[in-house]
């Protein structure tokens, strides 16, 4: 009798629907003194930019970075999202499209939806698939974590909050927070939309700080990913090509009037 229950048991849960979901990622799978730069570019709201003076100094600088976007972003920055994609050194990722702030209670068709509209926005602008997904606000729960994997993405959020969109936050603050909590393998997470109160001012000073600690910097998809460009020579060149006219379009529009960058939400 214990023998048929237990039959029954187990076909029962073999038969059930599972979740089965991957950790969410929060740091890089190495202990090398390497860090991953990671900006959020949302919008929710009213229409917002990239900030130009953090932008102008990571590619004035060429270090490498994440951008994670959400659709009504690109929408709005279609140009400088498509130019920023053709740096070698920069990757554009799938931030949503609207930036709902619950996606661990919405249902989960809305759920699929934000992610593929943010998907098509982002590959239309950029011309391939994102690879790295980051909920925003970092709230989901393992249904919707399932959904957005099964749409093929790695899930990646950050190692601990910089608090950089806090209006309490100076930033002198800010450097220490980075100065005290950073360690080999992180990726960090602030925002690149106008949110980051004091990134801007902040950063060049961490980044300098890092750097004489002997750290350097990586895109996700260095050690997490797949590379977004192949690497034989001839699409070198071409990259290179690419890179110079994508740079010179950035020095030409530093100045141009764009979207406030106030924050939006």
């Amino acid at each position: 009798m214990w023998g048929i229950r237990i039959i029954v048991a187990l076909s029962a849960a073999l038969s059930a629907p599972t979740i089965a979901c991957a950790d969410v990622i929060t740091r890089l799978p190495t202990s090398e003194n390497v860090i991953a730069l990671t900006f959020d570019a949302c919008e929710a709201g009213k229409p917002v930019a990239f900030d130009r003076a953090l932008l102008d100094y990571l590619l004035d600088q060429r270090i490498p970075f994440t951008v994670f976007v959400t659709g009504r972003f690109v929408q709005t920055n279609t140009q400088d999202v498509t130019e920023l994609s053709k740096l070698d050194f920069v990757e554009i990722e799938n931030h949503s499209w609207n930036h709902p702030n619950n996606m661990d209670r919405l249902p989960l068709d809305v759920v699929r939806d934000e992610v593929t509209r943010g998907e098509a926005a982002i590959t239309s602008a950029i011309g391939r698939k994102p690879q790295f997904f980051r909920f925003p606000a970092g709230n989901y729960n393992a249904a919707a974590l399932a959904v957005v994997e099964g749409l093929g993405y790695k899930v990646v959020h950050w190692s601990w909050a910089s608090g950089d969109p806090s209006p309490l936050e100076s930033r002198d603050g800010l450097i220490r927070r980075v100065q005290t909590l950073t360690r080999p393998g992180q990726i960090l997470i602030f925002h690149i939309n106008g949110r980051g109160v004091h990134t801007a001012e902040a950063l060049p000073v961490i980044v300098a700080d890092l750097r004489k600690r002997g750290y350097r910097f990586a895109k996700l998809s260095d050690y997490l990913g797949a590379h977004p460009r192949g690497t034989a020579a001839q699409a070198h060149v071409v990259d290179r090509d690419r890179e110079m006219l994508a740079l010179k379009y950035f020095q030409q529009t530093a100045h141009a009037p764009r979207p406030s960058t106030a924050p939006a939400h």
